[in-house]
């Protein structure tokens, strides 16, 4: 089972749509206009990803409703969460493209975050709304001592940690010009 669209609180639309259609190359094709139950209304703007009219983002542009302007609209600040603890992930289907990404984010002037995480491998920024963005390249394969790794680790309550990533480098955007 897939998921159809991640709806999402826009800060500043404009900035959303710039990140979103002109870095990403995710294309706008539908917006619907609608008053909210609370009050206000809202535009809600979706956002198709890699040519598939089954899977969207979407971001809403709120308008006179209560509070809005005051809302954080970076997930993890606003639920008080460590940074990148609340993130999205897209996937790639080779280093090449993970390549590519960063790539393209530091040309956008962002900066970018690699992790190799031994069994799949990463890279990060954030958009305008602050909300971490990942692209995620899976490298290995899961075996049954994982599994049971992952249900032990269910009923830990101390820290028992993973191997330590095989590689983690910062990309900066003002290195990349």
């Amino acid at each position: 089972m897939g998921y159809h669209h991640l709806a999402l609180a826009a800060k500043n639309m404009a900035e959303i749509h710039a990140f979103y259609e002109g870095v990403m190359g995710f294309e706008l094709v539908k917006v619907e206009i609608a008053p909210i139950m609370e009050g206000g209304w809202g535009k809600h703007f979706f956002y198709r990803m890699d040519g598939d009219d089954s899977k969207f983002i979407a971001f809403w542009e709120l308008h006179d409703v209560k509070g809005a302007d005051a809302q954080e609209f970076d997930l993890n600040k606003a639920a008080g969460m460590p940074r990148g603890t609340n993130h999205f992930s897209f996937d790639v289907s080779s280093k090449e493209e993970l390549d590519e990404w960063r790539k393209r984010w530091n040309a956008a002037g962002l900066d970018v975050l690699e992790i190799d995480h031994n069994w799949c491998h990463s890279v990060y920024t954030s958009d305008p709304n602050g909300n971490m963005i990942e692209f995620c390249l899976t490298t290995g394969s899961f075996t049954e001592e994982d599994r049971e790794r992952a249900l032990a680790a269910l009923d830990e309550m101390t820290m028992n940690p993973s191997p330590p990533p095989a590689m983690m480098k910062q990309w900066l955007a003002k290195d990349a010009a």
